[in-house]
C-alpha cells in the first residue's frame, strides 16, 4: 500500500526523533511491565512459601489482644498456656480434623564434640500427628525418645545429616537425640516455623522440660470444612465470656487472602508509576506527530490537489504513529523480561516464577498499552493534516 511505504519513509527520513519517541515508548512498556513481573513473582514467592499452612487454623493462649494476635482489647487475660481441657474442647470442636498440640522453647545444643553452643527452637509435637504437619524430605517420622528431626535450613547451616548426633542443653544436661530425618523446607507459616528447628516426641519433651498438658499452640489442619467455620466455632466454644478470653484464634486463609490483597494493591500501585511514564511517552508521539504535520502542509495540500483523499491523508499519519508503537512496545516487550529476570533474581534470589501466564500477561498489558497511547498520541495530528484545506496549504511556507 502506498501510504503505508509513505509512512515508512517519513520516520527514516526523521529517524532520529522518530527513535526518541520510540524510546519513551520502550522505558514506558518496561516500567509497567517489569514491575507487573516482580508483583506477579513476589505473590508467587509467597505462595510457594504459604501454601501448605492455608488449610489451617492456629490456636494460641489469649495474650491480651483483641482478636487476632496481638492487638487492643478491654477483655481480660486467662493464662499464659492452652490447658489439656482447652486442648480437648479444641479437638471436640475440630473433628473430624485434626487438632494438633505443640510445645514450644528454644534451647541451648552441640552440634558435635568441641562445637559452640547455638540457640534453636525446639518443638514437642504427637508423634502420631507430625505426619499430618510435616513432610520429610530424608530419612522417616521419630516415634522414638531418642531422636528428632530437623529442619533443612538447620541441617545446612551445621552439616547434618540423617544419623548425626545434637547434644541438648547447655552441658549436655538434656540428653543426645540421634537425627531420624529432614523435614522439608517449609518457608514462612502461620503455624510452626521449622526450617531452623528440632522437631521432638511429645513425650519427651515433657519428661524433658517437665510439662504437662500446659500447650503453647494448637493448629488445626481443616482438611474437611470451612477454616472461616472453624475459627468462629473455636472461638464461640472458648471464648464464652466477653470479658474473659482464653485463647486467639487465626484463620490462616484469610490471613492469606489479605496477604494477596495487599501484594496485588502494591503491584497496581507500582505499575501505575510506571504507566506515568508511558503518558509522558505520549506526550512525545504526539509532539512529533504535529511536528510531521507542521513540516509536511504543503506537501499534504499537494497530494490532496490530486485527488488523495482525507481518509487516506489520515491513515499515512495514523500508519506512522502504529509503526512507532509497534516498534517500541515489542523492543520494550523484550527488554522488559530482561528487566524482570534481572530484579526477580535480586529482590527474590530466584527466577522460577518469571515465565508465567500472570507476567506474560503483564507483559503484553505493557505492550498493548504503548501501541494504544501511540496511536490515540497519533488519531488528532492525523486528523488535522487529513482536514487541511488543500489551497492553505499550498500556500503554505
Amino acid at each position: 500500500m502506498i501510504f503505508w511505504e509513505i509512512a515508512k519513509r517519513n520516520i527514516r527520513i526523521n529517524v532520529l526523533r522518530s527513535s526518541l519517541a520510540m524510546l519513551g515508548i520502550v522505558i514506558g512498556v518496561v516500567a509497567i511491565a517489569s514491575m507487573g513481573i516482580l508483583g506477579n513473582s513476589l505473590v508467587a514467592s509467597v505462595s510457594d512459601s504459604l501454601s501448605s499452612v492455608g488449610d489451617s487454623v492456629i490456636v494460641t493462649p489469649y495474650s491480651g489482644g483483641g482478636g487476632g494476635f496481638g492487638g487492643g482489647g478491654g477483655s481480660r487475660s486467662v493464662n499464659l498456656k492452652i490447658t489439656d481441657q482447652n486442648f480437648q474442647q479444641i479437638k471436640r470442636v475440630a473433628a473430624p480434623n485434626v487438632a494438633i498440640p505443640v510445645y514450644q522453647t528454644a534451647e541451648h545444643m552441640k552440634i558435635g564434640v568441641g562445637s559452640d553452643d547455638i540457640v534453636a527452637v525446639v518443638y514437642g509435637l504427637p508423634s502420631a500427628d507430625v505426619p499430618d504437619l510435616l513432610k520429610l524430605q530424608d530419612g522417616v517420622y521419630n516415634n522414638g525418645n531418642s531422636g528428632c528431626l530437623i529442619g533443612p535450613t538447620f541441617a545446612k547451616d551445621h552439616n547434618l545429616k540423617v544419623g548425626s548426633r545434637i547434644t541438648i542443653g547447655t552441658n549436655g544436661d538434656k540428653g543426645t537425640l540421634r537425627v531420624m530425618g529432614i523435614i522439608e523446607e517449609r518457608g514462612m507459616s502461620f503455624d510452626i516455623s521449622t526450617d531452623s528447628a528440632l522437631v521432638v516426641t511429645k513425650e519427651w519433651f515433657e519428661n524433658t522440660y517437665n510439662r504437662d498438658a500446659d500447650y503453647d499452640e494448637v493448629v488445626v489442619k481443616v482438611k474437611d470444612g470451612d477454616t472461616a467455620a472453624m475459627k468462629i466455632a473455636i472461638e464461640k466454644q472458648l471464648n464464652k465470656r466477653k470479658d474473659m478470653k482464653i485463647v486467639n484464634v487465626m484463620d490462616s486463609k484469610a490471613t492469606l487472602a489479605t496477604i494477596y490483597s495487599t501484594f496485588g494493591m502494591v503491584t497496581t500501585f507500582v505499575t501505575a508509576i510506571g504507566g506515568i511514564s508511558m503518558v509522558v511517552a505520549g506526550v512525545s508521539i504526539f509532539n512529533v506527530m504535529m511536528m510531521s504535520v507542521t513540516e509536511r502542509i504543503k506537501k499534504i495540500g499537494i497530494m490532496r490537489s490530486i485527488g488523495t483523499q482525507k481518509k487516506e491523508v489520515m491513515s499515512m499519519f495514523i500508519y506512522e504513529a502504529a509503526i512507532i508503537g509497534v516498534v517500541g512496545s515489542t523492543i520494550g516487550g523484550v527488554m522488559s523480561i530482561m528487566a524482570g529476570y534481572a530484579i526477580s533474581a535480586l529482590v527474590l534470589n530466584t527466577t522460577k516464577h518469571l515465565f508465567t501466564i500472570a507476567n506474560a500477561f503483564s507483559v503484553a498489558e505493557g505492550m498493548g498499552f504503548g501501541i494504544v497511547i501511540c496511536l490515540a498520541c497519533g488519531f488528532y495530528p492525523a486528523w488535522r493534516a487529513a482536514n487541511l484545506n488543500p489551497i492553505d496549504a499550498l500556500r503554505h511556507e
